[in-house]
């Protein structure tokens, strides 16, 4: 037994040192960092070569929807793989066509034209293109406090203040606008009396701006990292109909919040609205191979396609195959398993187990979210809103004391001007069992009342 203890640490040793030494961490400080060496995941826990225990309860980084490890998607990817692995974005494959036509049964409306990528942020990239071709119009609307990706323009179109050390040199003709807060509205109203000012402040900007200048206003279907900012209702709605009277495309990144995160396919089903361009990633193939999609309403798709007319982007990893299996096997395992269902019934019992568990902690000043995206945020005093400084961390320090516990879930600390606090984020497994959800509970009110105590 001794023995044994020694290999584990040992080979934990190597297994660090080597990422350590020669590998980047994403989003961290490369200094003084001690990740999880993780040797194993099954279903929603992570084992450590300690042999101890996580439940991911960040599903990943959101994306991890039906939980680690599940064969069927392995075996599904072994069988692609032997009959062919790769070839290049310009050759027609069975599993290509087929999960193409899987996402045109799914989606809404007439987006049924999906162009393949690696990652949310090359999806959102190629939105951004399309929509500036089809509209030959430069300029995109999108808001302050979102995420669409790391990479230059998507980075720019997010407004997440994350990105500032890594985004002096912005990509030119994005405007933010203000974030429809309900928690923090801008314009201090409150729900019952809201006016949807935040709605006019959209309208105003594209007057100043020049409605025959946008292409395309680039929203999350459902607020994730910058804190599950929830929308006021009718908001995607008059989005959309302000879209329609000036001729401006509505780009929905469901990134996160598709793929049944939110209880259905997108998140936008539970406001009745069809975008011109969706983006899809993280769920689509569960976290077990990289693959996002751009998605396009047909006559978006048939500008593109008209005659003597070319699509002039691409990638070397267009469509893989083994990354298209994956993605075909995980939504067969969605239905055949029920998992949107589950989210549908469990994410609104899980939202109210949380509120009471934490309901009694004045640091808790709201708990917001629809399905598996749930947001807790904490703030120094509840009646008036007013959130942590920054330094204080509050919600890395929760998730921190969680961590030690054993349960993972993902801190959203920055608070900028004042204008938010400190929010975890909550996104089980979707198979996720009872038990496991009421040992988030019971071990999230732990880790708040150590954090605040």
């Amino acid at each position: 037994m001794i023995k044994e203890t020694i290999a584990r640490a040992s080979e934990r040793e190597e297994v660090l040192q080597n990422n350590l030494d020669y590998t980047l961490f994403s989003w961290s400080k490369q200094k003084g960092i001690d990740p999880i060496c993780v040797q194993r995941a099954e279903g929603v826990y992570l084992f450590d070569y300690n042999g101890k225990r996580y439940i991911d309860f960040s599903s990943g980084l959101m994306n991890v929807n039906i939980g680690h490890g599940d064969q069927r998607v392995t075996e599904a990817v072994v069988r692609q793989m032997q009959q062919v692995s790769y070839v290049t974005p310009s050759c027609a494959t069975q599993v290509r066509g087929e999960l193409g036509k899987k996402l045109a049964e799914i989606c809404p409306g007439t987006l049924n034209k999906a162009f393949f990528t690696l990652c949310g942020a090359s999806a959102i990239e190629n939105a951004i293109k399309l929509a500036r071709l089809y509209t030959g119009r430069h300029k995109i609307i999108a808001r302050y406090r979102a995420f669409h990706g790391a990479t230059y323009a998507a980075m720019t179109a997010g407004g997440d203040p994350r990105k500032l050390s890594a985004d002096a040199q912005q990509m030119p003709n994005v405007i933010h606008v203000e974030d429809p807060f309900c928690y923090r509205c801008p314009w201090n109203q409150e729900p019952q009396s809201c006016h949807l000012e935040c709605i006019s402040h959209v309208e105003r900007v594209i007057e100043f701006e020049g409605p025959k200048n946008i292409a395309a206003i680039l929203m999350e279907g459902e607020s994730g990292s910058s804190g599950c900012i929830k929308y006021p209702k009718n908001y995607w709605k008059r989005l959309r109909e302000i879209c329609d009277q000036h001729g401006i495309l509505l780009i929905a990144d469901e990134v996160m919040s598709g793929a049944g995160r939110c209880g259905t396919w997108r998140a936008l089903e539970h406001d009745g609205v069809i975008p011109d361009i969706m983006t899809v990633a993280k769920g689509l193939a569960g976290g077990y191979i990289p693959l996002a999609a751009t998605i396009i309403r047909k006559q978006v798709a048939a500008a593109i396609m008209k005659e003597h007319g070319s699509f002039m982007t691409g990638h070397t990893y267009s469509g893989h195959t083994a990354a298209c299996a994956a993605a075909l096997a995980v939504q067969r395992i969605l239905q055949h398993d029920s998992l949107l269902e589950r989210v549908r019934k469990n994410g609104e019992v899980l939202k109210a187990r949380l509120g009471e568990a934490l309901g009694g902690f004045e640091a808790v000043g709201d708990i917001r979210g629809r399905g598996y995206l749930i947001g807790v945020e904490f703030v120094r005093d509840r009646a008036s809103k007013q959130p942590f400084p920054a330094e204080r961390g509050a919600s890395i320090d929760v998730a921190r004391r969680a961590f030690e516990d054993g349960l993972i879930v993902y801190p959203c600390s920055g608070n900028v001007g004042g204008t938010a606090g400190d929010t975890i984020i909550i996104a089980p497994p979707y198979n996720a069992t009872d038990d496991e959800l009421l040992e988030l509970v019971e071990k999230l009110s732990k880790a708040v009342d150590a954090a605040f105590a």
